[in-house]
């Protein structure tokens, strides 16, 4: 017995260009799928970390260090992952670094990030600490960005009422911005 064949046959879809989408900063307030949203959950019924946020929307970017054994950890921890104990304390980081890698996003952006593109993302190296930390590279366009760039870190507001942190090319003792 055979099976039957199915015949496939090619439709030209026509889509449209997607409109130009705002700034994150000018974006309305819409609750996101939990496994779409690409940033975290900040409120202490979220989230046990809920104090690094705190502290953010403060303008202070800081992480956890154990009180045993000094470790420093990125991201903020509940548990040394050195020690195990879960004796640690909040401190804050450095506002400044150099920029030690970055990379464009020219397509395929994160939901809700489609029409910022292209931007950059890079990976600072914090002035004073032994932290390399991730993020969102604004204040220059991407192609004039250089490895060795200053860069200052800052808070900013996103969806939900809700903080993040990036970092702003021409930070401390760095390239005046235009």
């Amino acid at each position: 017995m055979s099976t039957p064949r199915t015949r496939r046959v090619r439709v030209p879809l026509e889509v449209a260009p997607p409109a130009p989408a705002p700034s994150v900063e000018e974006r309305p307030s819409e609750e996101v799928p939990f496994l779409l949203d690409f940033l975290p959950r900040e409120s202490e019924a979220d989230t046990r970390l809920s104090r690094f946020f705190a502290r953010l929307r403060e303008g202070r970017l800081s992480t956890t260090r154990c009180r045993r054994d000094g470790n420093l950890s990125w991201p903020p921890r509940l548990v040394c992952p050195k020690c195990h104990t879960g004796d640690l304390e909040w401190v804050d980081l450095p506002d400044s670094g150099r920029l030690y890698a970055f990379s464009a996003v020219l397509v395929a952006a994160p939901l809700g990030m489609e029409g910022e593109v292209p931007f950059a993302v890079g990976l600072v190296d914090l002035d004073g600490v032994p932290l390399r930390l991730f993020g969102r590279l604004v204040g220059r366009p991407w192609n004039e960005l250089t490895v060795g760039d200053r860069v200052a870190v800052e808070a900013y507001p996103v969806a939900n009422g809700r903080v993040f942190y990036r970092f702003r090319a021409g930070g401390p003792d760095g390239p005046s911005l235009p």
